[in-house]
């Protein structure tokens, strides 16, 4: 008897830990419906200032793979996760992945260098305009896509991102231009 009722507990700490991890996927799902897709297509390019002064253009960075992570310097968010980014910047060699901020809404430049410096950004910063925003469908932050050798978006997502979920995140694709790895 004592067994069926750790079989039924078990079952329900089972079926609730389901139920969270939908409503997470649903949520997430949710929430990334207006942004560029994932399927494979051409990220739009991306060229702009960076806080410490000469121009960037992504597809000087053509054969690598990028993670482009867009936040706003206001964005509490933003800010919890942008160490998690720096760390996972210093992991990766910048001639096999590259990472980029760019920062989007704000008010001056010295605000992006604020927190640029605040949180140790040791990738390129871009200061990028609502054209940027607009092109990348950005609506909220932090926003990010994971984007191929070839430059194609291979996954995005929105919101908080732990280093560790930022890291599969990269890894969970080919990063070479072909299928996903059937995540």
């Amino acid at each position: 008897m004592a067994s069926k009722g750790r079989w039924d507990k078990a079952r329900a700490i089972l079926f609730n830990a389901a139920l969270i991890v939908a409503v997470f996927v649903a949520a997430t799902a949710y929430q990334s419906r207006n942004m560029l897709p994932a399927d494979r297509e051409a990220a739009p390019g991306l060229r702009a200032l960076t806080v410490a002064g000469p121009a960037y253009d992504l597809a000087e960075a053509s054969g690598r793979p990028a993670l482009v992570y867009f936040f706003a310097p206001w964005c509490k968010i933003c800010g919890a996760s942008a160490d998690n980014l720096d760390r996972l910047h210093r992991w990766w060699d910048d001639e096999e992945f590259e990472i980029l901020a760019v920062a989007l809404d704000w008010s001056s430049v010295e605000e992006v260098r604020a927190y640029a410096e605040r949180h140790a950004l040791s990738m390129p910063v871009l200061l990028a305009d609502t054209r940027v925003r607009d092109t990348w469908q950005v609506q909220a932050y932090p926003s990010y896509y994971v984007l191929d050798d070839q430059h194609r978006i291979a996954r995005r997502d929105i919101g908080y991102s732990t280093q560790f979920g930022l890291w599969w995140r990269a890894k969970s694709v080919d990063l070479k231009g072909s299928e996903p790895n059937g995540l």
